[in-house]
């Protein structure tokens, strides 16, 4: 079985409206567990119904949030570009930093899965006497290497996929460039929906190349799809606006326990940057999974997530004081 029993949240709310965001955010479980903060991909991908299960409810005090912008935060980017406004990563941090203080928790364990896992690091790098543990899957860091690649070197694996791409953002040079090529097109009112439908076609390409992987039904759907390509261009344009780059970092967080899991071939997340963020962390384990999956419901990553799960529940003490 790859996901545990589904079970109903305990509490759902929004965090006390910010600079004009009421962000979402839920809680699984057994209140009085270690607790688990629970980062979705993207950005702007929004929380599944299906992630909590990664996590064993019996054990873990399981919190989950979604983004400004996404999901069911509000506003949400694909009725308005104001989701926009004051939504960068370290708006991110402190809206975490709000949710953990509300909920009364000292400590968690953090994961994050793609863009999760780069949010899951600043996070940890800005408060790092809050984080327990990682588990990061489909690891990234959101760097230069990495919007290029996915955006541009990626595209050496599926040429026929990336000149449809690239057709519809001609200006756009390949990589960061194409980020803000969309993102011009997104933020205006007439071709907007069809950048998104360009944009969303790509990253299902990319996503969809192991056989295993399930197709993201989302990205038809023509508000996900504009709010989560207007966020994902907003962020990956400026990567992530972090400021020295995460993996230049790594070495301040040796002594954190962490789960680092990743395909070998994964084209939307290369696995050198788990293996050169696992380098900078000897406590971490680098798990590597066969083939090209990137998805973290399905097969075994899915089965490696739950793993660490499981590991960390019976490794750390309850987290609230």
């Amino acid at each position: 079985m790859a996901l545990f029993d589904a079970t109903p949240a305990l509490r759902s709310a929004f965090l006390p409206e910010l600079d004009g965001h009421s962000v979402f955010w839920e809680e699984f479980g057994t209140r009085g567990g270690p607790a688990v903060l629970m980062l979705h991909g993207g950005p702007g991908g929004g929380m599944s119904e299906r992630s909590p299960r990664l996590f064993d409810p019996a054990s873990w005090h399981i919190v989950t949030m979604d983004q400004r912008g996404s999901g069911r935060s509000r506003p949400h980017a694909g009725d308005t570009v104001d989701a926009l406004e004051a939504n960068t990563t370290g708006d991110l941090i402190a809206d975490i930093e709000r949710l953990r203080i509300s909920l009364g928790v000292e400590r968690w364990s953090v994961f994050g899965a793609s863009w999760g896992a780069t949010l899951a690091q600043a996070y940890a790098h800005a408060h790092p006497e809050r984080v327990a543990g990682l588990i990061l899957a489909s690891v990234t860091s959101t760097s230069r290497f990495e919007i290029d690649n996915l955006y541009g070197g990626a595209g050496a694996f599926l040429p026929e996929a990336f000149d449809r791409f690239r057709r519809f953002a001609p200006e756009g040079s390949p990589g960061v460039g194409m980020a803000e090529a969309y993102f011009q097109r997104l933020i205006a009112p007439d071709p907007a929906q069809n950048a998104a439908a360009a944009w969303c076609a790509w990253e299902a390409a990319v996503l969809e190349v192991d056989a295993r992987a399930e197709p993201s039904g989302r990205f038809l759907e023509p508000r996900f799809a504009l709010g989560f390509a207007r966020v994902v261009t907003h962020y990956f344009r400026a990567l992530a606006w972090l400021t020295p780059p995460l993996l230049e970092r790594a070495a301040e967080l040796p002594d954190v326990p962490a789960v680092l899991i990743n395909s070998r071939m994964d084209l939307s997340c290369p696995l050198s940057t788990a293996w050169r963020l696992h380098q900078a962390m000897p406590q971490s384990e680098l798990v590597v999974i066969p083939g090209h999956l990137h998805g973290t419901l399905y097969g075994p990553l899915s089965e490696a997530i739950r793993a660490a799960g499981v590991e960390f529940a019976a490794r750390f003490k309850t987290t609230r004081p």
